[in-house]
């Protein structure tokens, strides 16, 4: 009978063969330390390095590693997915695969969920990052997501975080949304909390990260704060633009019909207010129709994958039997 591991590592990896052996050595003597049963996850992205034929000589030698090998480049979601899909513990620890993740500072996020916390955030509180092209992008991007979501967690781009596996089986992981997984896990009522994290340089292989990324987090960020909202009733947001714009355009065709009642040329005197309105007006229709149609894909959504619009925690009950 095969025992579940307590905790699982799960690691993507690109073009990481220099820093898989000491990565899988301090993995295995920081979890051991633990007392603590584990197994480590290694997810390699389609490398074109060596990884895979070093990882295969690491699982033959550590019966606790197991390896996935991607067929194609997909991406740190994707991967990332990969491992949590395969992870068998009953706590499941996620952190890159470079080395500026300290495996040492995993004690930490696990003493936080043994207080109760269904997701514990690494913050790199001392970063070493260049300011210009790094840190203040993520600061600011940091501050979007706090205000669009409401979740307050200092910092959202690490991959180092811990979940309870019960949470992850509720995330789906699409695009690029492996770093706005707390804001999905608010959204289902999870208990989310932050302990700083140290981060060292790379010590070898090269950055997958740029500032080319930025937009592309700005659009996953509005994707996330628009479900993290308006998931089960669309019709909040488009309803309210739409009628912002049926009113204003709904108020400029009315100023015009009285105009002309009383003789004015509207298209002589009055043309661009005529187009604008009328272009603002069918703005405001078409976000109506657009949520009409968002509440029915909803409901189809939900109703079609047998999954409620909540969550409970816990069912408290009397333990004497029922009389009835």
């Amino acid at each position: 009978m095969t025992v579940r591991p307590a905790v699982s590592v799960v690691v993507p990896a690109h073009n990481e063969e220099p820093n898989l052996l000491p990565l899988c050595d301090r993995l295995v003597a920081v979890l051991e330390g633990t007392g603590r049963g584990f197994e480590i996850v290694i997810v390699d992205d389609a490398s074109s390095d060596g990884s895979v034929r070093l990882l295969r000589n690491l699982a033959a030698n550590e019966p606790r590693l197991r390896a996935i090998c991607l067929k194609r480049n997909h991406g740190q979601t994707a991967a990332l997915a990969a491992g949590f899909e395969a992870a068998a513990g009953e706590v499941v620890v996620a952190m890159d695969g470079d080395l500026q993740h300290q495996p040492e500072d995993i004690p930490a996020l696990l003493a936080k969920i043994d207080e109760g916390y269904d997701l514990v955030n690494g913050w790199r509180e001392n970063r070493n990052d260049r300011f210009l092209t790094r840190r203040l992008p993520s600061r600011a991007a940091n501050w979007m997501i706090r205000k669009l979501s409401g979740v307050p967690l200092r910092d959202f781009g690490g991959t180092f975080k811990a979940y309870r596996s019960e949470l992850l089986g509720q995330v789906r992981l699409y695009g690029d949304l492996h770093r706005f997984i707390p804001v999905l896990a608010a959204t289902h009522g999870a208990r989310i909390a932050e302990v700083p994290i140290r981060i060292g340089k790379r010590a070898a292989g090269r950055s997958h990260y740029g500032l080319s990324r930025t937009a592309h987090v700005v659009f996953d960020m509005l994707t996330v704060a628009f479900l993290a909202r308006y998931l089960t009733r669309p019709m909040h947001f488009f309803g309210s633009l739409g009628i912002v714009c049926g009113g204003i355009g709904g108020t400029g065709l009315a100023y015009l019909l009285v105009a002309k009642l009383r003789g004015t040329h509207i298209m002589v005197e009055h043309g661009p207010l005529l187009i604008a309105s009328a272009v603002v007006a069918l703005t405001g229709l078409q976000l109506l129709c657009t949520g009409l149609i968002g509440e029915v894909l909803t409901r189809t959504y939900f109703e079609s994958q047998g999954r409620p619009i909540y969550g409970a925690r816990d069912v408290i009950q009397s333990a004497r039997p029922s009389e009835h």
